[in-house]
């Protein structure tokens, strides 16, 4: 359900100039973008006689968009950056690890997450 992009760019973002991190946002939207799209097409399919068809097809573009937008960017890009920031955060208070390896820890943790948030989403 969710295009995974923004979950990817949020983890790297110790790593990466935050330029990146939009791109993700930019191909996280376009997927939902894409997705709205095709669920309206097959709306307008299956209700080509329907006198209310531009109404059903509205509602299955806007349903779409929005479960996306939250699914997709806003719920796990959210839980994504906060566990990377307490990561980032922890590590920086009870290790005396030097910067780039706890940026890339930070990332791994980050990484490591998507499959636990994703999962109960994606449901």
């Amino acid at each position: 359900m969710s295009s995974y992009a923004n979950e990817v760019g949020k983890a790297f973002r110790t790593l990466v100039p935050v330029s990146s991190v939009w791109a993700s946002y930019a191909v996280a939207t376009a997927y939902e973008f894409a997705d709205a799209f095709d669920k309206g097409r097959k709306a307008a399919v299956a209700h080509t006689e329907d006198n209310g068809k531009v109404v059903r097809v509205a509602i299955a573009v806007v349903d779409t968009f929005v479960c996306q937008a939250l699914a997709s960017v806003a719920i796990p890009g959210f839980t994504i950056n906060r566990i990377c920031a307490a990561s980032f955060f922890l590590l920086g208070k009870t290790t005396r690890w030097p910067l780039p390896v706890r940026k890339w820890t930070t990332s791994a943790i980050g990484l490591s997450t998507i499959p636990f948030i994703i999962t109960p989403i994606d449901r």
